[in-house]
């Protein structure tokens, strides 16, 4: 997967919003104004992801293309380097795990309508 890629996939996710609010290189992507993914436009080598913390660990020891997140809290977040052996749809299943990670944390009347949107999405992928 590359950086185009990438950014495509994410911002097709419902409500997704692009950000840049570290710097004018790092892409920020939210849903209901919280982060689900960031990278860097510019090198666009790896993404940081949201993860369930006994599965970030697990991932981090199987495949060497994924550490804890450089900046974030380890225990939530996983760098994802995008130029190794990861099948591309691995790591839309990241970023999809990541996103849905996000919706489940935000109030339940926004969350209902989010979770609505993000399973027609996709169904209308799968078709």
């Amino acid at each position: 997967m590359d950086i185009l890629e990438l950014r495509d996939y994410c911002l097709s996710l419902p409500e997704t919003e692009e950000t840049t609010p570290f710097d004018e290189t790092t892409l920020v992507y939210k849903v209901a104004g919280k982060m689900f993914a960031l990278t860097d436009m510019v090198t666009g080598e790896s993404v940081t992801l949201k993860c369930e913390p006994s599965l970030a660990l697990d991932l981090r020891e199987t495949y060497r293309e994924i550490d804890a997140a450089y900046h974030m809290n380890k225990k939530h977040w996983n760098s994802v380097r995008l130029d190794g052996d990861l099948p591309s749809a691995f790591i839309r299943k990241m970023i999809c795990d990541s996103y849905l990670l996000v919706v489940d944390g935000i109030p339940r009347s926004k969350r209902e309508a989010l979770t609505k949107c993000f399973i027609e999405w996709e169904e209308a992928r799968r078709a």
